[in-house]
């Protein structure tokens, strides 16, 4: 007999044994009927579908969980990758499943580290990954974007620290991911550098910032919120002490951080702009860019990408335009959903980068929403910036602009547009079967 570990920790189960999927299937349903949990996150999901050897998408496992009419009701969440053979599944799963998008986490984190990235590959993570789910029939909801986990720096280490720092868990520093993507902005670990500081807080509001103007399920692992610290160590399951505990005695820059935090989520519930439940038209490839309008790409001096701008730029400042009166899909009473239009400036290079607003068709006065060099929402800039005007985005740093100032004619074809598309996807939902609003 041979033992075939591909979760790295020893407890694989043999999914092809009926007592098994019998075992997991009891288990799970005695969690909803009798402990009324709503949902499940799957620890190193694509081990469950190996019934054999490869990880199979047609494995019994998938289909005792499609066919049950109790956990197919609830969330199920994978992470989709284990340590065997062809483990990483990231976009492979079956529907009805949600996923951690690990090319998310991987491509924020290189963006705003100054790695070099394809515009391309970014924005598609921010308008919801349909390149890894739309052929399987899901939608945004099935990408649970997230920038930090248990596993792994914390957020506040992952702008703090290049290298882990897991000595205090015995084992001579061999545990732990070595390669996180992080970038320490400048000085390894804690520093009483004020610039140093003031650079980190602003990486850690540019990542929450990223993370709830997403499509898709945002993510924040416990404590980022508010700069939990675990001071370099990337692996502290063995650590029930103040390195892995919440410090609820929070200073005046974590206070800051948790308010930010605060209402940056408080912007994204509040506009369903940043909520589709549905993907944007266009394809991946060009963020979602269409005729309906609902998005537009720009750069810098505020002329539309063109196919160059697509396929030879790197992302390291990118302009993209929300547009509030193109929503398409209904709210849950079938009314029609309408929001402010939103300007998001990306600035990820080291110096100020001028910016100029579009023309007036798409908004003729912006206020200033969010702006992360600036740690409180009430010493935000009031000045209007009007269409065709030019303005610095501080480096390393995101504008969010909102408008509702737009052109009556603008409004009328926008409603048009989207209201034609909604006709369109009403008809192919009744034909699918599917109700034509949900998640």
């Amino acid at each position: 007999r041979h033992y075939y570990d591909t979760t790295g920790t020893g407890n694989s189960l043999l999914m092809r044994s009926p007592h098994v999927l019998q075992l997991i299937m009891d288990s799970l349903r005695y969690w909803v009927l009798e402990m009324h949990v709503d949902g499940f996150r799957f620890d190193l999901a694509a081990t469950l579908a190996r019934q054999f050897h490869e990880v199979d998408k047609l494995s019994a496992f998938f289909d005792i969980i499609q066919q049950d009419p109790v956990i197919s009701q609830v969330k199920l969440i994978a992470e989709p990758w284990d340590l065997g053979d062809g483990g990483y599944q990231v976009g492979n799963f079956p529907p009805l499943w949600t996923e951690w998008n690990g090319k998310y986490r991987d491509t924020v984190r290189n963006f705003w580290r100054g790695e070099p990235a394809s515009v391309a590959e970014f924005a598609s993570r921010l308008t919801g990954s349909s390149d890894l789910y739309a052929h399987s029939n899901r939608r945004p909801t099935a990408s649970i974007n997230f920038i930090v986990a248990h596993d792994g720096f914390t957020l506040r280490d992952l702008v703090s620290y290049h290298n882990k720092h897991n000595q205090a868990n015995g084992e001579d520093g061999r545990d732990g991911e070595s390669h996180n993507a992080s970038w320490n902005c400048g000085v390894e670990g804690e520093t009483d550098d004020e610039r140093v500081n003031a650079l980190r807080l602003r990486q850690q509001r540019n990542f929450l910032t990223t993370l709830m103007v997403s499509q898709g399920v945002p993510m924040v692992a416990h404590g980022d919120e508010l700069g939990r610290t675990q001071r370099g160590n990337n692996n502290v399951y063995a650590q029930d002490n103040e390195l892995s505990w919440i410090n609820w005695n929070l200073d005046e820059d974590q206070s800051q951080l948790l308010q930010f935090a605060a209402n940056i989520i408080r912007i994204r519930k509040d506009h369903p702009v940043f909520r589709r439940r549905r993907f944007f038209v266009g394809d991946a490839a060009h963020g979602g860019a269409s005729e309906l309008g609902d998005i537009e790409w720009f750069n810098r001096d505020g002329s539309l990408m063109d196919e160059q701008s697509w396929t030879s730029g790197v992302a390291r400042t990118l302009m993209v335009f929300l547009n509030g009166d193109a929503i398409p899909e209904p709210d849950a009473l079938g009314r029609r959903i309408t929001d402010d239009h939103f300007l998001l400036m990306f600035n990820a290079h080291s110096e100020p980068v001028d910016f100029v607003v579009p023309p007036a068709a798409y908004g003729r006065d912006w206020s200033v929403l969010v702006d992360t060099t600036v740690a409180n929402a009430a010493e935000l800039d009031e000045t209007s910036w009007k269409a065709g005007s030019t303005h610095a985005v501080e480096s390393h740093s995101v504008t969010i602009l909102s408008t509702a100032s737009v052109p009556e004619e603008e409004k009328a074809a926008s409603h048009a547009r989207a209201e034609h598309l909604a006709s369109t996807i009403a008809k192919s939902s009744a034909r699918k079967g599917q109700p034509l609003a949900g998640g």
